[in-house]
């Protein structure tokens, strides 16, 4: 028998853990641990896997460490830090031991320093990163090589940062322009290859990375609409979240998730996963409709990523956990649990 535990954010005053028995296929919650108000995006410490970060989504954002138990029971909050800004949408620790929270409502962002022999401390020293555009909506942080890539929902571009002398110091020293009104919103990289969500086109883009700072963007290499066919009327599509796969034993080749959320009248069929093959080239595979709704938040695990967890932010839907088949161009809903009707974010701790 192999038990997953899996932590789960959300609009609430806790983070869940789930238990996941991936022989019986049964998703059962295990407990809720207090935090701040409304943690709905959480990550883990990548060296200190008893370390959790969450933000604290309010008009007066934060950002939280935790110590993880047994049965994915969190400490007390360890300590606290503003945000400095409005709705802190995401963080995500970086291998530099800094912690970046990004504010959507306010347009600004920071890269917070921790205690070199302790990550649960935060450090004051952290200027406010700022993006210049008339409109921003910083939704997500992205390290890549020695830069920290920031998608702007508002602005319609992926600013790129570096730090700027000292940790907790960052300045936006470029920009990687995006399709005017996409509205980017999550983002992965392969290689020297950008793959973006874009919430208010729903669509899927891929380009190559131009060299830093500001080198020329060159013409997008594919450009997918991530709408699922047969959308009710009145239904209203925003791209969200978006998942790599590399190829493994049991799949021989690499995959791209994405999630849709509907905002708009309901399908009876849910939100949509698309899936999208790499090789030779990126391309449609197909729809899993998962019965959510909108879905935030997804996140894999297993050895080899077999499982994909899922939620909505909206509705009564629940928690899904579905299984990568047919070589990873289909999923599979395994089980559906209802004890917690929304959640938003995912850590697999197995």
């Amino acid at each position: 028998m192999v038990n997953f535990t899996i932590l789960a954010g959300g609009y609430t005053s806790f983070v869940a853990s789930y238990l996941f028995n991936s022989d019986t296929n049964a998703l059962t919650l295990l407990n809720q641990s207090p935090t701040g108000a409304n943690p709905s995006w959480i990550a883990r410490h990548p060296a200190n896997k008893s370390i959790l970060y969450t933000v604290n989504e309010n008009p007066s954002g934060g950002l939280q460490s935790f110590v993880i138990g047994q049965n994915g029971v969190l400490s007390a909050a360890v300590d606290t830090v503003s945000s400095e800004g409005d709705s802190p949408a995401f963080t995500v620790p970086l291998s530099t031991g800094q912690v970046a929270i990004m504010n959507y409502g306010s347009g600004n962002g920071l890269i917070v320093p921790t205690e070199p022999s302790n990550p649960l401390k935060f450090l004051s020293d952290h200027p406010v990163i700022t993006f210049d555009a008339p409109v921003s909506h910083p939704h997500m942080a992205l390290e890549h090589g020695p830069e920290v890539f920031v998608p702007d929902l508002g602005a319609d571009k992926i600013w790129r940062l570096s730090e700027d002398g000292a940790p907790g110091k960052f300045k936006v020293h470029g920009e990687i322009a995006q399709p005017k009104g996409s509205g980017p919103r999550h983002i992965a990289t392969r290689g020297d290859m950008l793959f973006t969500v874009h919430e208010l086109a729903s669509t899927l883009t891929q380009q190559r990375i131009p060299p830093a700072p500001n080198g020329t963007v060159g013409p997008l290499i594919a450009n997918f609409s991530i709408l699922p066919p047969g959308l009710p009327q009145g239904a209203a599509m925003a791209g969200a979240e978006i998942l790599v796969t590399e190829a493994s034993q049991s799949f021989p080749e690499p995959f791209v998730y994405v999630s849709n959320r509907n905002t708009g009248v309901q399908d009876p069929r849910g939100d949509a996963i698309a899936i999208f093959r790499l090789q030779p080239e990126l391309s449609l595979v197909g729809f899993v409709y998962t019965g959510l709704d909108q879905i935030r938040g997804m996140q894999l695990g297993g050895p080899e990523k077999e499982f994909l967890i899922a939620g909505g932010v909206a509705g009564d839907a629940g928690v899904i956990v579905l299984k990568r088949t047919q070589g990873g161009r289909n999923l599979t809903i395994l089980d559906r649990n209802l004890d917690l009707p929304t959640r938003t974010s995912f850590v697999w701790l197995d």
